[in-house]
């Protein structure tokens, strides 16, 4: 039998983690009244064989709640609800980073509370829409251009958020840097046309990226932060622009200085996406010196050959820790996996399609 080191433990910081798989973050929108519950501690938990999960996008803010049913982590409700979660993940083993999502122009006002606000770097509205309970599909509104004020409340917002993660019992934090949400609406120059020391040229675009991971490692620990990014990514209506490489060059630069955890690069090539360019990845692996985590419809053997050849440290996999909630497990044995991915309840309220998806064994005994 082969020995995969996928299968090794390994280390993030002085994070000790049981093998090198990490669930990725996934929107699941099953967080009632934007705080996390028992259901969802359910679902961590039947997972807490991977190496490191890293939570669905949670909002530092109740401006960056977009999406309907999301969680939060600004209220010490939210704080509380969270806790079943880490404790039911470590019960078991596991290791637990959230992710922190502020969603920027990609929102409505339907999904967010009284008084919050739909905000970005500037007002360039997104293509595209977003889907309410209230109302169905809606269009993306325009967003309000962020002031100074708005921005230096935004990282500060960021660093709370983080703080309430590590009270909540979290093992670190993931800034979510990617997939066109605020701190990647910052990067882009088709997002971001400001004219102050936010935009313009890459190293005003980086900067609101780099003082918020800062704020954050000053506030929880460098080795409990982490950030997630999409060079090349095409999500929420951030198309390609000539600077790309360049500010991901000074953008993964800077973030070595930090000296933070990882740098975790989004693929969704397998799903469809535009191609991420191996020099990139190369690139950035190059600049950044501690862990890189990579993603993408990874097999095994891409996996060993990618770890081999020092490209990646950990690799993410997405969904099928959906329909296989002991992925590692049947994995590790060869053991085949669940084709029942019950699309149609991605995004739904309840238990269907999360937390009834049998394991390898419970399905042997059924048989």
């Amino acid at each position: 039998m082969t020995d995969y080191k996928l299968f090794t433990s390994t280390k993030i910081g002085d994070l000790v983690l049981q093998n090198r798989m990490v669930m990725a973050p996934m929107t699941r929108c099953r967080a009632i009244d934007n705080v996390a519950n028992a259901l969802m501690a359910t679902y961590y938990a039947q997972r807490a064989s991977a190496g490191l999960i890293i939570t669905e996008g949670t909002s530092p803010s109740p401006n960056g709640l977009g999406y309907a049913r999301i969680p939060g982590i600004f209220t010490q409700q939210q704080v509380e609800g969270w806790k079943m979660t880490t404790s039911a993940v470590h019960a078991k083993g596991g290791k637990i980073f959230v992710q922190l999502m502020h969603t920027g122009r990609i929102s409505h006002a339907l999904n967010m509370p009284e008084g919050a606000q739909v905000m970005a770097p500037s007002a360039v509205q997104a293509s595209g829409q977003m889907w309410t309970d209230a109302e169905r599909l809606q269009d993306f509104p325009v967003p309000l251009a962020m002031t100074n004020a708005d921005i230096l409340n935004t990282i500060a917002e960021f660093a709370t958020a983080a703080e309430n993660a590590i009270k909540a019992g979290f093992d670190g934090v993931e800034l979510h840097g990617a997939n066109g949400y605020l701190l990647e609406e910052f990067l882009s120059p088709v997002s971001n046309i400001r004219d102050d020391n936010y935009g313009g040229n890459t190293e005003n675009r980086c900067r609101f990226v780099i003082e918020t991971v800062a704020a954050v490692a000053n506030a929880i620990g460098k080795e409990k932060t982490g950030i997630r990014l999409s060079p090349y990514g095409t999500a929420s209506d951030m198309p390609h622009y000539p600077t790309i490489h360049a500010t991901y060059d000074y953008l993964s630069k800077e973030l070595n200085k930090l000296d933070i955890a990882y740098i975790h690069l989004v693929d969704h090539s397998a799903m469809g996406a535009p191609m991420v360019p191996m020099e990139i990845k190369t690139l950035i692996g190059h600049n950044f010196e501690n862990t890189i985590i990579l993603s993408g419809g990874y097999d095994k053997e891409r996996v060993e050959t990618d770890i081999e050849s020092g490209l990646a440290d950990l690799i993410a996999f997405g969904r099928p820790f959906i329909n296989n909630p002991d992925f590692v497990e049947r994995e590790e044995n060869n053991w085949v996996l669940s084709e029942d991915l019950k699309m149609d309840f991605f995004y739904s309220a309840d238990e269907n399609g999360y937390t009834d998806y049998p394991s390898h064994k419970a399905q042997l005994i059924s048989q």
